[in-house]
């Protein structure tokens, strides 16, 4: 998998993200993130495009428990942002 967004046009910072968020190290998590990242990063403001790159940082196994709810998310990332992936995920075409 790999985005589907050009990363032409993005500054640096944003294509970092991007990348990250592209290559995270599950599928599942690459998935999540990455079309996330295709479908809102340029348009992110700067408070929520730290809280995206605070959330990169988060183990995928950490984030795949608070996805499904097995754990309740670390309450300094339950932000405008996690809401907006998880609503994301939601409405994404699940890979068969």
């Amino acid at each position: 998998m790999s985005t589907t967004i050009s990363s032409d046009g993005l500054e640096p910072r944003r294509k970092k993200a991007l990348f990250r968020a592209w290559h995270r190290g599950t599928k599942e998590m690459d998935f999540v993130f990455g079309t996330f990242a295709d479908a809102h990063l340029a348009g992110l403001g700067e408070a929520d495009l730290a809280d995206f790159e605070r959330l990169l940082d988060v183990g995928d196994q950490e984030l795949f428990s608070w996805i499904v709810g097995s754990i309740p998310v670390d309450p300094i990332h339950d932000r405008p942002v996690w809401a907006a992936i998880l609503a994301h995920t939601a409405t994404t075409d699940k890979v068969t």
